[in-house]
């Protein structure tokens, strides 16, 4: 799939609904880690293990796509980078998929992940006012209503799973708040740059800097021996890699160019609140009514965004 012209963000109705499907099928798919980390954490591994194996994975994917990036680049059939711009995609491979990531994962060794989620939640309320305050973009009231809804359907999904018991609370959500806001800085700055460098070279280009300063902490931190780790890390690993990264970082960032970065940030409550199903189906985590009727309010406001186009 091509990624949309580097100039402007398409405005037709079928290219909108495009942005909107691939915004919510990337958010799910990238929620979806969830799980395989909850797999994956069962044969013993710590969360530097985790992301360093996602990354190592993953890497050879965005390689190839930004290889041949580069030599359109080279051929003339799409600009080349400027100094300014290879900058801010360094800044937004080491402040998007490593730091970001890197901060949930220290935070969640202090608190509850229904805590953590629920942190997380803030992060599409940073890109609207963010988005505003420094764009200078309005922020409609439909879209602050949609927004409502899906925060409430969120509060009541993950409402009996908040708890602000044991140690060094503070410390988990300030790490926590840290990877929304960092997130937050990754999406609108990936929205601007889209103009001059087009989603897909932007996608692979970013995340190939993440991994190689993922890479970079997990060697320096164990060595090659971390590399020695059952079969079914791998396994899983891949599956995190290719399903739950490559694919949803290309469908998110390809949203941003249709619908910009606050919609797709919105959408993006559509991935948490799948998780609730998935676990239910592949952990046998219970699945309550309350839960059920904070998914209905989630998925309201998804349908009230989508008919704001």
């Amino acid at each position: 799939m091509n990624s949309s012209p580097a100039g402007t963000y398409t405005t037709t109705k079928k290219e909108f609904w495009i942005g909107f499907l691939l915004a919510g099928i990337g958010a799910i798919l990238f929620s979806a880690k969830a799980i395989v980390v909850k797999l994956t954490y069962r044969y013993g591994v710590d969360a530097l293990t985790i992301i360093g194996f996602r990354m190592m994975l993953s890497l050879p994917f965005f390689v190839m796509v930004g290889c041949y990036q580069a030599r359109r680049a080279r051929q003339g059939k799409i600009p080349r980078l400027t100094m300014k711009e290879r900058g801010q995609i360094i800044f937004l491979g080491f402040i998007g998929y490593y730091l970001s990531s890197y901060l949930d994962f220290l935070g969640l060794q202090y608190i509850t992940a229904g805590l953590e989620r629920l942190i997380l939640f803030l992060s599409p309320t940073f890109v609207l006012v963010l988005t505003a305050l420094y764009l200078k973009r309005p922020i409609p009231g439909k879209q602050w209503f949609a927004l409502g809804m899906a925060y409430l359907g969120v509060v009541l999904v993950f409402l009996q799973d908040l708890s602000l018991s044991g140690s060094n609370v503070m410390l988990g959500s300030a790490f926590v708040l840290g990877s929304a806001l960092t997130y937050a800085v990754y999406i609108i700055s990936s929205g601007e740059l889209i103009k001059h460098v087009g989603a897909t070279r932007l996608v692979a280009y970013a995340m190939s800097v993440s991994a190689v300063i993922s890479l970079a902490h997990f060697f320096g931190m164990h060595s090659w021996e971390g590399l020695q780790q059952p079969l079914p890390v791998y396994q899983l690993s891949l599956v995190h890699a290719v399903v739950n990264t490559v694919a949803p970082t290309f469908m998110i960032m390809w949203s941003v160019a249709r619908i910009g970065a606050p919609m797709t940030s919105q959408l993006g409550l559509l991935g948490p609140v799948s998780v609730l199903f998935l676990a239910g189906w592949l952990l046998d985590e219970p699945i309550t009514m309350l839960q059920l009727v904070g998914t209905a309010f989630v998925l309201a406001g998804a349908v009230v965004l989508g008919r704001r186009r």
